[in-house]
């Protein structure tokens, strides 16, 4: 039996300050995510100062998108797992078992690697929705992963797929759904790649993730047939008082909207599932910064979620990634 886990960054539980605190005391406490100043100085700056007062706040941007039955991102990770199901099922391959496990947060990866062993899986790969490699989620993931797996006796034989940026089949699938969404509300004349920030110095420290990002923008634009003044990258949801990689996305919003620019799309293609980032962020909060400043219509263009070309996708990096397995 194969086994596939699905992983993405993770949700809190519940969109209250209680359930926050809890989700990013993990998150915020993981070296790879926050490795700036020295662990001691850090641990007193999150339980003293952070853990105090991020959680109110975040606990109110949360319930903006909560639905009636739990967390956009960890609902639609779910959806996604069923439809790829469904994809090995139509095509006979039932000796599969797709499991999700979040970074932080429930259901964590251990709780995944024991529901795919009693399901007699002898074989895992590990699939972290981040199409763009980076320190701060792919790696981390893999820490996760490989530290789960390590407090077994029988460490199970995995592999993890680490990036796919530049996948044909991935590009496409973003050209695909921003052509959709400018049939049904038409072109702007800018269109904005939006990726999720980290600090400068990574790149510095050899992290691809800012050279990846920067790819996947060209490859997409050039598949639209974008001239160079016709889309921008920018970067989002930036942290603390370090310098990260710029231009920062509501600099670059608010720029355009001072311009007076009569319409805009922004697309956020290094988040696979629609989440904080992305319906609150950027579908609300840099929708208002743009309009306030001057700019006429703004589209938010959603991220691949479950669509089906998605899972195709999905379903063509697992294939690639255990063909002799199979």
């Amino acid at each position: 039996m194969l086994g596939i886990l699905l992983s993405n960054l993770g949700t809190p539980d519940a969109p209250t300050p209680k359930a926050l605190r809890k989700y990013l005391k993990e998150f915020l406490w993981d070296p790879r995510v926050f490795d700036g100043i020295p662990r001691w100085v850090w641990w007193f700056i999150l339980n003293g100062v952070v853990l105090r007062t991020r959680p109110e706040k975040s606990a109110k941007l949360y319930k903006k998108i909560w639905t009636e039955n739990g967390s956009p991102l960890l609902l639609t990770t779910y959806d996604q797992a069923q439809k790829l199901k469904q994809h090995y099922h139509q095509a006979n391959k039932k000796n599969i078992s797709i499991r999700v496990g979040m970074r932080y947060g429930h259901p964590g990866i251990p709780f995944a690697l024991d529901q795919l062993k009693k399901d007699g899986c002898e074989k895992i790969l590990l699939l972290p929705l981040y199409p763009q490699y980076c320190s701060a989620t792919t790696a981390t993931t893999w820490d996760a992963f490989t530290s789960a797996l390590s407090r077994s006796k029988n460490v199970l034989e995995s592999r993890m797929v680490m990036r796919y940026y530049d996948h044909p089949q991935y590009i496409q699938a973003v050209v695909d759904s921003i052509k959709e969404e400018w049939s049904r509300s038409g072109k702007t004349e800018k269109l904005l790649f939006s990726f999720h920030g980290v600090p400068m110095r990574f790149s510095r420290e050899g992290d691809p993730y800012e050279s990846e990002c920067r790819v996947t923008a060209k490859n997409v634009a050039e598949a639209l047939s974008l001239s160079h003044d016709e889309w921008r990258i920018s970067f989002q949801s930036r942290f603390g008082r370090e310098e990260w990689l710029q231009p920062y996305t509501s600099d670059v919003i608010r720029e355009f909207g001072r311009d007076e620019l009569e319409s805009l799309s922004v697309v956020c293609p290094g988040f696979s599932v629609d989440c904080l980032e992305t319906l609150e962020e950027m579908e609300e909060e840099n929708k208002d910064i743009f309009l306030q400043a001057g700019g006429k219509q703004f589209t938010y263009i959603s991220c691949l979620n479950a669509r089906d070309d998605h899972i195709r996708l999905m379903a063509t990096l697992v294939d690639a990634h255990t063909q002799d397995w199979m």
